[in-house]
């Protein structure tokens, strides 16, 4: 049910395309582009993070991501529709684009996630190619991270730096999308919160969505996108339902051992576009484009200073 004092009488923002971090800008870009050319809005968002996954620039997106610590990028991705259909990856090697196979997950199969060798095998079988997807930069990171092999995350460094997409389209629906090769360093076979639908990402048309970026543990622990849209439900503004589940989290992690790294932030759209971006510690920024203001970046406010 449509939240009444939420939404009535209140002109809506829209199209509006919304995501994590400076390769956001990019991903934003292209996502536009697709949206005025009368693509989908689920192809919007394919091709959109697609910049990302493509880019071997980015150290925590695709191809370039750094690896786990055997040495093998492994990736994981979530799509969903307004309609609530959605697919998932998880555990993926040697697919450039995870968001795509999770896009196909969603329309061609009878389950929500595909994992490790299944999902490879899925990815081969709709026409993906297999790829070498460490790149000498993250092969040379890598060795260089072997030299302590200390497995230490550092706040906002490019190895959480998942994107995740958000769009309300020109007929007022939602939809989102979350890529990433994950936390570097990872013990092989870790999953984060990325592909986890209700965690990483979530929506409701009716409401709204968000999406998360940042420690997974800590957004898995709390499904945490989930808790954003639901607090929405509620009558909360995409900043107050952010900034809520943040403090939840900082609160829920003040004692824990995560707490020395502990980074998390999320966006959020309600059904009239009204945006936000909130996280722990500060240094979260977002890319935001619309049809007033154009592409642009946008600095989240955070927990702590």
């Amino acid at each position: 049910m449509k939240n009444e004092k939420a939404f009535n009488d209140k002109p809506i923002r829209k199209p509006l395309v919304l995501s994590t971090w400076r390769h956001g800008l990019a991903a934003n870009e292209e996502a536009w582009k697709q949206l005025k050319n009368g693509e989908s809005t689920l192809d919007a968002i394919v091709a959109g993070v697609g910049v990302s996954e493509a880019d071997p620039n980015v150290a925590s997106v695709g191809y370039g991501g750094f690896p786990d610590r055997e040495g093998e990028v492994t990736l994981d991705a979530c799509i969903m529709d307004s309609n609530s259909n959605c697919g998932s990856v998880s555990f993926l090697q040697n697919i450039k684009h995870p968001i795509a196979v999770a896009k196909k997950v969603m329309e061609k199969t009878p389950h929500v996630m595909l994992s490790g060798e299944g999902a490879l095998q899925f990815a081969l079988s709709e026409g993906f190619i297999k790829e070498n997807l460490l790149t000498n930069r993250a092969e040379n990171a890598w060795k260089k991270w072997l030299e302590n092999s200390k497995y230490k995350p550092v706040i906002n460094i490019e190895n959480h730096d998942t994107i995740s997409m958000l769009a309300l389209d020109e007929a007022g629906d939602l939809y989102g999308g979350c890529t990433t090769s994950g936390a570097a360093w990872k013990l092989h076979g870790r999953v984060g919160d990325s592909p986890i639908i209700g965690a990483g990402l979530f929506l409701d048309n009716d409401v709204g969505a968000a999406a998360a970026t940042g420690l997974g543990e800590a957004v898995i622990r709390t499904a945490g996108s989930a808790m954003v849209v639901e607090l929405m439900r509620q009558g909360k503004t995409p900043m107050e339902a952010c900034k809520e589940i943040v403090e939840r989290i900082y609160n829920k992690h003040k004692n824990h051992k995560d707490m020395e790294y502990l980074q998390v932030g999320f966006i959020a759209i309600n059904k009239v576009g009204d945006y936000a971006g909130y996280s722990v510690r500060p240094g979260f920024n977002y890319a935001i484009c619309d049809d007033e203001k154009g592409n642009r970046m946008e600095s989240a406010l955070s927990k702590m200073t």
